[in-house]
C-alpha cells in the first residue's frame, strides 16, 4: 500500500476520533446533563492538564525506548476503552476524572502521529514540507465526517458520540502496528549527559530566545483554540431559546454549521507550503492571530438568520486561524531541531499549545464566563463573551511582531528538503 495513502488513513481516523465529540461535548454537557459552566471549564482543562506532560513524556519514550508507531497504537487502544466508559458517568466530578484519563491517552497521539508521518516520509525520500500538508488535510476531512455523522444521526447531545469515537480509536490503535517502523534514535547516540540520560534534551530549546518566545505564544494561541472548541457548538444551540431562531436549520444542525470550520481547514492546509516559503513562520503566525480576532468578532455579531453570513465567515476564517499556527508551528519545530530530539521537540510544542494553553484558556474562560457573562437563570451573554475573546487575540497580535525577532530564511526550507 502506498505510504501516502497509509498516512492519509492514519490522519483520517486520528481526527475522526476527536471530531466525534470535541465540538459537541458542550451540547452534551449543557443540553443533556445540565451541569454548570464553571464545571465545564474544568472538563475542557483536562486537555491542557494531560498535554502539559504526556506529549513530552511520550516524545522522550519514543526518542529513547520504543518505536513511535507502537506507542501510538497502544495509546489509541487504551483511549478506546476509556471513551467506551464515558457514557456510564452520571455526575460531573467523575466525568472530570474519566475525561482526563481519556485525554492522557489521546493528547500524545497528536505529536506521535506527526513524528510517525515525518519519519515515514523521510524514509521514502519525500519532501515533508510539500507532501505532509495535503496528507494532514485528510485528518480534517475525518473531523468533518465525524461531525456530520454525529449531527445527522442526532447524537450531538447523546452519549452515543463517545461510543462512535471509541470504535474508531480501537481500529486506529490496531492499524498503527502496521505503519512503517519509527525506531528510537537517541538510543544510538553516545551521550552520557544528565539531560540525555533523562531524555530532556528538547527542553534546552528554551535557552534559545526565538524558541522561548515561540513556545510562549504557542501557549497563548493554544488558549484561543480551546475557547472556540469548548463554546462554539453550545453557542449556536442557545439560539433555540430565542423564538425568532428556533426553526432555523442552523439551530437544528449546529455541528454541520461548525464543520465549515474544518472544511476551511482543508483549503488553508494546502496553502501552507506557499505561505511558509513566501512569508516565513513569523508572518504566518501573525496571520493566524489576526484570523482569531475575526473568528471571535464575527461570532459576536452573528445570528442564525440575517446574521448567518457572519457565523459562516467566522467558520471560514477559522481555517487560517488554526492551520497557519498549528501546522506551520510543527514544521518550524521540525526544521529547527535535530532528528535525535524530534519526538521530544514536537511533544514540547504540543505541551505548550494543548497543555498550558488549553489548561489556562479553559479554566480562566470557564470562570470568567460564569462570573461575568452568565445571569441568575444560566443564560449566557454570548455577544460580550466573543468580544472579550476577540480583544484577547488582538492584544496578542499587536505584541507578537515586536518580540518575536525571527527572520525568514528561504534557504532553510530548501536545505531541509535535502536533509
Amino acid at each position: 500500500m502506498n505510504i501516502k495513502f497509509r498516512l492519509i488513513l492514519m490522519n483520517f481516523m486520528q481526527f475522526f476520533i476527536w471530531g466525534a465529540w470535541l465540538i459537541t461535548i458542550g451540547a452534551y454537557w449543557f443540553q443533556n446533563k445540565g451541569w454548570s459552566g464553571s464545571q465545564f471549564g474544568a472538563i475542557f482543562s483536562t486537555m491542557g492538564i494531560s498535554a502539559i506532560f504526556m506529549p513530552a513524556l511520550t516524545g522522550i519514550i519514543s526518542d529513547r525506548l520504543i518505536n513511535a508507531e507502537k506507542l501510538y497504537g497502544i495509546m489509541h487502544i487504551l483511549g478506546a476503552g476509556v471513551l467506551f466508559c464515558l457514557p456510564m458517568v452520571t455526575n460531573p466530578d467523575t466525568f472530570f476524572w474519566i475525561i482526563l484519563l481519556n485525554m492522557i491517552c489521546y493528547m500524545p497521539t497528536l505529536s506521535l502521529s506527526i513524528t510517525v508521518a515525518y519519519s515515514a516520509l523521510k524514509g521514502e525520500g519525500q519532501d515533508v514540507v510539500k507532501v505532509y500538508p495535503p496528507i494532514r488535510t485528510w485528518g480534517t476531512v475525518g473531523f468533518i465526517v465525524a461531525l456530520w455523522v454525529v449531527s445527522l444521526t442526532h447524537n450531538e447531545t447523546s452519549p452515543n458520540q463517545f461510543y462512535i469515537a471509541s470504535a474508531v480509536s480501537l481500529m486506529l490503535g490496531l492499524y498503527a502496528f502496521s505503519l512503517p517502523k519509527c525506531p528510537p534514535l537517541l538510543s544510538k547516540v553516545d551521550n552520557k549527559s544528565v539531560a540525555s540520560l533523562l531524555g530532556l534534551n528538547a527542553f534546552a530549546l528554551f535557552k534559545t530566545p526565538k524558541f522561548a518566545i515561540f513556545f510562549a505564544f504557542s501557549m497563548l494561541l493554544g488558549a484561543a483554540l480551546q475557547l472556540t472548541n469548548a463554546y462554539g457548538d453550545t453557542y449556536i444551540h442557545d439560539f433555540k431559546n430565542i423564538a425568532a431562531y428556533q426553526d432555523t436549520l442552523t439551530v437544528k444542525y449546529p455541528a454541520i454549521i461548525m464543520s465549515i470550520s474544518q472544511i476551511s481547514e482543508t483549503l488553508f492546509i494546502l496553502a501552507i507550503p506557499f505561505f511558509l516559503r513566501k512569508f516565513g513562520i513569523k508572518n504566518v503566525m501573525l496571520f493566524s492571530m489576526l484570523a482569531w480576532v475575526l473568528r471571535f468578532g464575527l461570532f459576536a455579531f452573528g445570528n442564525p438568520a440575517d446574521g448567518l453570513w457572519m457565523i459562516i465567515l467566522s467558520c471560514i476564517v477559522y481555517g487560517m486561524a488554526f492551520d497557519f499556527f498549528n501546522i506551520s508551528g510543527s514544521l518550524f519545530v521540525e526544521t529547527q531541531t535535530t532528528p535525535e530530539i524530534r519526538g521530544s521537540a514536537q511533544g514540547l510544542f504540543m505541551m505548550m499549545v494543548n497543555g498550558f494553553g488549553a489548561y489556562f484558556g479553559s479554566m480562566i474562560s470557564g470562570n470568567v464566563i460564569q462570573k461575568f457573562f452568565t445571569d441568575a437563570h444560566g443564560a449566557k451573554d454570548w455577544h460580550n463573551i466573543w468580544l472579550s475573546f476577540a480583544a484577547y487575540a488582538l492584544v496578542i497580535a499587536v505584541i507578537f511582531p515586536f518580540v518575536f525577532r525571527y527572520k525568514h530564511n528561504k534557504a532553510l526550507v530548501e536545505a531541509y528538503k535535502h536533509a
